[in-house]
C-alpha cells in the first residue's frame, strides 16, 4: 500500500493526514498554527509528520498552504495569513523529515483531492470555488492542475466584479473576494440585521442577540430552519458567486464547477442562486453548453488528500 502525507497550513490551524492510495484519511492530526513565526510552522508540520508517520513506509509529503508557491512547487512566495516569504518549503521540509516534499496551493489541493477522489472524479475540466474566510480556487484541464507560467493561477478571488468596489487586502477594489466570502457575508449579515433587527431577528436569537457575534454557521443554521432574512443572505452571496464563475467560464470553459469550503454547508441555499446567475450572466447563454455546478463532497479534508496525493505523483 502507497502510503503519503498531506498536510493543509492554515493561518489559524495545521491539519494533517495520513492518506492511502484510494483516498482514504487513515489517521489525522491537529494543531493550531504559529502563524506569525516562519520557523515554528515548519518546525509544527515536521513534528505533525513525524507523529503520522510513526514506523511507516511513507513515500512522501504534499502541502496544502494558502498563498503563492512558484512553478516548482517548492517555494512560498507569499503568504497573506502566515509569515512567509520567499520561503524555501520543500528544502526545509525536507532535511527535516528526510521525506519527498511537495508544496501546493491550497485552492489547488482541494481542486486536485475533488477532481481524483471527490465530486468531479468523472470530468476532464474543473473550476473550483473554495469559500471560506476568503475565495480561493483550482483549475484542472484535461486531467492536469493548470498553475500558470509562474504557478500563481486559480486565485480567483481576486478577479474584479465590481470596478469601485469594496476595498480588498490585496490593495485592489471590487474584488470577488469582497462579495463572494464567508467574512463578506458575516459582514453583510450584520449589516442588515443593524438595519433591520425584526427581520434578523432569528439569526440574532442564534447570535445571542449582539449583531457584532453573528457568524456564518448561525446564518446557514437559521436558512435550512426556514428564516427568509438568512436564505436572502445565502441568496446574495451565490449570485455573486455566479458571477464570478460566468466570468471565469469565458475564458477557461470548465465541464464542471465544483462548489467547496465552509459555505458548501449551506448546500442548495447557495448552490441554486449561484447556478441561476450563472446561467443568466453566462456569455452565449441559451446557445452553449453550460458547466455542471456540484457541491463538493470531501469536505475539510480535500485539501490534505489533494496534496497527499499530488505527493505520490
Amino acid at each position: 500500500m502507497s502510503l503519503t502525507i498531506g498536510v493543509d497550513v492554515g493561518g489559524t490551524k495545521i491539519a494533517g493526514g495520513l492518506v492511502d492510495e484510494s483516498g482514504q484519511v487513515l489517521e489525522q492530526a491537529k494543531v493550531e498554527s504559529p502563524a506569525q513565526d516562519a520557523a515554528a510552522i515548519v518546525e509544527s508540520i515536521a513534528e505533525m509528520v513525524s507523529t503520522l508517520r510513526a514506523d511507516r513506509d511513507v513515500v512522501g509529503v504534499g502541502i496544502s498552504a494558502a498563498g503563492f508557491i512558484d512553478a516548482a512547487r517548492a517555494t512560498v512566495y507569499f503568504a497573506p495569513n502566515l509569515a512567509w516569504r520567499d520561503e524555501d518549503l520543500k528544502g526545509r521540509l525536507e532535511e527535516s523529515c528526510g521525506l519527498t516534499v511537495v508544496v501546493e496551493n491550497d485552492g489547488n489541493s482541494a481542486a486536485w483531492g475533488e477532481f481524483t477522489y471527490g465530486a468531479a472524479v468523472d470530468a476532464d475540466d474543473l473550476l473550483m470555488v473554495a469559500v471560506g474566510t476568503g475565495v480561493g480556487g483550482g483549475i484542472v484541464v484535461d486531467g492536469q492542475l493548470y498553475r500558470g507560467g509562474f504557478g500563481i493561477a486559480g486565485e480567483i478571488g481576486h478577479i474584479r466584479i465590481e470596478r469601485e468596489g469594496r476595498q480588498c487586502g490585496c490593495g485592489q477594489r471590487g474584488c470577488l473576494e469582497q462579495y463572494g466570502s464567508g467574512t463578506s457575508l458575516e459582514t453583510q449579515a450584520r449589516a442588515a440585521a443593524t438595519k433591520d433587527a425584526r427581520a434578523a431577528s432569528a439569526v440574532l436569537e442564534l447570535a445571542g442577540g449582539d449583531v457584532e457575534a453573528i457568524e456564518g454557521p448561525m446564518i446557514t443554521e437559521a436558512a435550512k430552519a426556514g428564516d427568509a432574512f438568512a436564505i436572502a443572505r445565502l441568496a446574495e452571496l451565490g449570485g455573486w458567486l455566479g458571477e464570478g464563475a460566468a466570468q471565469l467560464a469565458a475564458v477557461i470553459d470548465p465541464g464542471v464547477i465544483v462548489l467547496g469550503g465552509g459555505v458548501a454547508e449551506a448546500g442548495d441555499l447557495v448552490l441554486e442562486p449561484m447556478r441561476t446567475t450563472y446561467e443568466a450572466q453566462l456569455t452565449g447563454s441559451g446557445h452553449r453548453p453550460v458547466a455542471e455546478l456540484r457541491l463538493a463532497t470531501l469536505g475539510n479534508t480535500a485539501g490534505l488528500i489533494g496534496a497527499a496525493d499530488l505527493a505520490r505523483r
